[in-house]
């Protein structure tokens, strides 16, 4: 099993939401929200002028846990979607040792 993150634009949160409803290789996942601090702040188009005074960029991390043979699926769906997913975002996998309901 394989834990996905993406750190995603909170102007693509729904179209991200959109789209992970619509595969079956992903189960459920889970919206948290996040602030961006780097060098790409002062370029984002995305921010307000608020955000750029406080420095941060506001994000959305969004975990979902998928089968190996899952992960390449889902990550090409997001790379070539045409729903506004498409660079907006990063992405990183982990391996799950154990995962349950407590």
């Amino acid at each position: 099993m394989k834990h996905l993150t993406l750190i995603i634009h909170t102007h693509v949160q729904q179209d991200l939401t959109d789209k992970l409803r619509t595969l079956k290789q992903v189960p459920g996942f889970t919206f948290s929200h996040v602030e961006g601090h780097g060098e790409e702040v002062e370029s984002d188009a995305f921010l307000s002028a608020r955000d750029k005074v406080v420095g941060y960029t506001p994000r959305v991390r969004v975990d979902i846990l998928l089968q190996d043979s899952d992960v390449d699926t889902v990550l090409e769906t997001l790379r070539t979607s045409t729903q506004g997913v498409k660079g907006h975002g990063m992405y990183w996998i982990t391996a799950v040792e154990q995962n349950g309901h407590l």
